[in-house]
């Protein structure tokens, strides 16, 4: 009777080790997936609407390590950023915005820069840059998007 309690013990016991095993590695293959999604999107548009200064402002910033997502949409004077900063760096968001700002507008003098972490922001960044992607907006549209984003980024500081 002790002896087959003893090896029920044992195996049940080789049972949770290998159930706690497998459930760690599976954890680091998650992780690893989701640190290597640092991508961007450029946003090319057939009609006179030119996005290319922030096409070329996101190759620029989403380099910086701490990083992770850019999206940004400019006018003819104004180039308005978004980004996302990865967990760990979080803590650090006044700096990394303030230096995103600067290499910004050393790269780009003409340009009026502003640059935000909100999560809203970036939302809101996004789905301007699908419809330029779709040319589905217009230049007046357009500066009202802009204008609209500007007046949230206003409220969030």
């Amino acid at each position: 009777m002790k002896g087959k309690i003893r090896r029920i013990n044992h195996f049940l016991f080789l049972a949770m080790i290998i159930v706690y095993i497998s459930g760690c590695t599976g954890q680091q293959d998650q992780s690893a997936n989701d640190s290597n999604d640092t991508t961007i999107v450029k946003v090319n548009t057939n009609n006179s609407i030119d996005q290319t200064v922030a096409n070329q402002a996101k190759e620029k910033i989403i380099k910086e390590e701490q990083v992770s997502a850019v999206k940004a949409v400019n006018t003819d004077k104004e180039l308005l950023m978004a980004i996302k900063v990865d967990q760990f760096h979080r803590f650090q968001l006044k700096k990394i915005k303030k230096n995103v700002k600067t290499d910004v507008e050393k790269a780009y003098p003409d340009y009026k820069v502003l640059v935000s972490t909100d999560q809203k922001i970036y939302w809101e960044l996004e789905q301007l840059e699908e419809q330029l992607q779709k040319d589905k907006t217009k230049k007046k549209t357009l500066k009202k998007e802009f204008n609209n984003i500007k007046n949230l980024m206003k409220e969030k500081a």
